[in-house]
């Protein structure tokens, strides 16, 4: 299939022939949900944690003798009943992240990308031609291709592009060796160069 290539400094449009495989796949909403949970998932910290009995200090001495004293037995003044004591079930540090195959995880974000051709989301341009970082440059762009919203993606990483769109909340940038499945999704067009565009597809 063919994708139409702006060239922004001259306003005219060029083509570029791209894989049916990767940019023409039928949609598969199990497989991107899976993938894109799974993703979100391994972002998760998993860092809380509580003391249990064993991991508070004290407690190493019986508080009093087994019998003869009236009060129910006691080993020690740090269970989970007792003030300063551990907490029962304690929370402790875990890994959220769940496996996905790489196989998978191609197969999703090129579903994606195949749908963001079909719904008109994703455009392609020769290059950005940011030469500063001003942001009057990207809401320039952005005028000059009529969007609001939209992820910014270039085959390596392009400082000036970034300074110039980090005060914009409702702009992305990111290269091909970032691309995730959430961005993709999170915004509402995906703006990539023609140069980024064949090292996706030859990365999937």
């Amino acid at each position: 299939m063919k994708l139409n290539v702006l060239n922004v400094s001259t306003n005219k449009s060029t083509s570029t022939q791209v894989s049916d495989s990767i940019f023409a796949r039928d949609y598969n909403q199990s497989l991107v949900h899976q993938v894109t949970t799974a993703y979100m998932a391994s972002g998760r910290s998993g860092s809380k944690a509580q003391k249990n009995r064993a991991s508070v200090s004290g407690g190493g001495k019986k508080p009093w003798k087994q019998k003869g004293t009236g009060r129910a037995r006691a080993g020690t003044t740090r269970g989970p009943i007792w003030r300063s004591g551990g907490v029962t079930f304690a929370a402790q540090p875990r890994n959220f992240g769940q496996k996905v195959n790489k196989k998978m995880y191609k197969g999703a974000i090129s579903i994606i990308f195949s749908e963001l051709v079909r719904s008109e989301r994703l455009k392609v341009i020769k290059d950005f031609g940011i030469k500063d970082s001003k942001t009057k440059n990207v809401t320039s762009l952005l005028k000059t291709l009529n969007l609001k919203d939209a992820l910014f993606m270039t085959e390596e990483i392009d400082e000036n592009l970034y300074l110039s769109s980090r005060n914009l909340y409702h702009v992305g940038v990111c290269d091909t060796q970032s691309i995730d499945p959430v961005s993709l999704i999170g915004y509402e067009n995906v703006v990539i160069t023609e140069a980024a565009l064949k090292k996706v597809e030859a990365a999937l």
